[in-house]
């Protein structure tokens, strides 16, 4: 195994209180693929519209951390044009647009910064279920939105570091939290965790060593934070996989139960010529000696996984 993470895998279904949802997630199974299969699309609906990103932040993080992911979210949908035709977030994020001109539909999204709601009191302990994940992404809206549950470094998370570094899913519920209510709107969520302190050999590579494999140093992280950086990756995968097959049903590769999506079907890919323990040609920061493969907001720089490109059946990426 080369490095952290990425197969993602539909969990059960569950039935929990007022919601119903179902779970793809960011796995500790991640190899480079040398040919992707091509991604199927089942039919079902993409997120498409005006989408609001909700950040829902679980226990301590410095303002200067939350900065990191919220600059991210907007590097999505930035119309600032890139300087010296430098790569970009929001070029990275084009590649998803191609999946919606493949369907019959001919749908656009929009994706723009929502609500930011911080849990810094640990109100539901330091060791979480699936189902406490949900409940956390309900406290955003439930339409139109995809709400982010992000948990601190110090919380434990229903098979964190175990099998996955972070899910996705979409959750129905109603305006009121009551299950009598007579209306009901389904919204997507994503949970990503700060592998900082409890796995960062297996969800923050290429900036920690692998757990196993090859023992190649790690990559300095290019906002100097390895728990961020790190899930500033799996957020990139996890919103690829959100937007193209946000309720199970859209364009995912092998069966339902263990679908590859649109960033996890190239798995350990952030460059050209990248192999099993080797990210790829990067991008080197002639200061800090950090490699990255895009420029985001008020001057981040990230480093962002491939994505399957369905108009060339190939991973794309940046550099």
């Amino acid at each position: 195994m080369a490095s952290f993470v990425t197969q993602s895998v539909l969990q059960i279904f569950l039935v929990i209180s007022f919601f119903q949802i179902s779970l793809a997630g960011r796995k500790l199974s991640e190899v480079v693929q040398d040919q992707p299969q091509l991604l199927t699309y089942h039919n079902g609906p993409l997120l498409s519209g005006k989408i609001t990103v909700n950040l829902i932040w679980y226990g301590k993080f410095k303002p200067s951390e939350r900065t990191i992911i919220s600059d991210f979210v907007t590097s999505l949908s930035s119309t600032i044009p890139s300087v010296n035709n430098q790569p970009s977030v929001a070029q990275w994020w084009k590649t998803t647009e191609k999946y919606y001109h493949l369907t019959s539909k001919k749908s656009s999204l929009s994706l723009s910064l929502g609500k930011q709601i911080l849990y810094e009191n640990y109100s539901l302990g330091k060791s979480l279920k699936n189902k406490q994940i949900v409940e956390l992404a309900a406290k955003g809206d439930q339409s139109n939105a995809i709400n982010v549950v992000l948990t601190a470094s110090d919380v434990a998370v229903e098979g964190f570091c175990m099998s996955q570094c972070g899910t996705h899913g979409s959750a129905s519920g109603s305006n009121n939290g009551h299950i009598k209510a007579k209306r009901y709107s389904k919204f997507a969520y994503i949970w990503v965790g700060n592998s900082q302190t409890q796995c960062p050999g297996q969800c923050a590579w290429p900036f920690h060593q692998p757990v196993y494999g090859p023992q190649n140093p790690p990559l300095i992280a290019p906002n100097n934070n390895v728990g961020l950086d790190g899930m500033v990756i799996n957020l990139a995968s996890l919103f690829a996989g959100t937007v193209t097959n946000p309720f199970g049903n859209g364009y995912f590769q092998g069966p339902a139960e263990a679908p590859l999506e649109a960033s996890s079907a190239c798995p350990g890919i952030y460059g050209k010529g990248a192999y099993p323990g080797y990210a790829g040609n990067l991008l080197v920061d002639p200061t800090t000696g950090a490699s990255y493969n895009a420029h985001g907001d008020n001057g981040r720089k990230y480093l962002l996984p491939a994505l399957y490109d369905p108009s060339t059946s190939s991973c794309s990426t940046l550099v």
